[in-house]
């Protein structure tokens, strides 16, 4: 038999926020799903960084001779560098949207503040 151990336990920073998120869906659904949108994002572009970087991992290893002489391998760094410089600067983009966005939700904290302290 496998037995499974879950902790339901609140804290007080997490009730809240996950209040602070509802109250602003409730009021600015279009910066919570911008948001959302960023987040996934970012992790997007940061899960195909590291799979370029595995990519390149990967053809390395199965290298044989020169590495120079190699032209898979060297198209894929050409191409990996291009990438990898782009989604570097959409993530500083996204980064600093994500930046500005939480700005405009803390002006809901104080009320996702009193509902988790009533909670509580």
């Amino acid at each position: 038999t496998k037995t499974t151990i879950v902790n339901f336990a609140v804290k007080e920073v997490g009730l809240e926020a996950q209040l602070l998120g509802i109250v602003v869906r409730r009021e600015r659904l279009d910066l919570e799903e911008q948001k959302d949108n960023l987040v996934r994002k970012i992790a997007a572009d940061q899960r195909k960084l590291v799979e370029l970087e595995d990519e390149i991992l990967r053809l390395l290893n199965a290298a044989e001779g020169s590495l120079l002489d190699d032209e898979v391998l060297v198209e894929t760094l050409q191409t990996s560098k291009v990438t990898s410089q782009e989604i570097s600067e959409q993530l500083e983009i996204s980064e600093e949207t994500e930046y500005k966005i939480d700005l405009a939700r803390e002006g809901y904290r104080p009320c996702a503040q009193r509902a988790s302290i009533l909670f509580f």
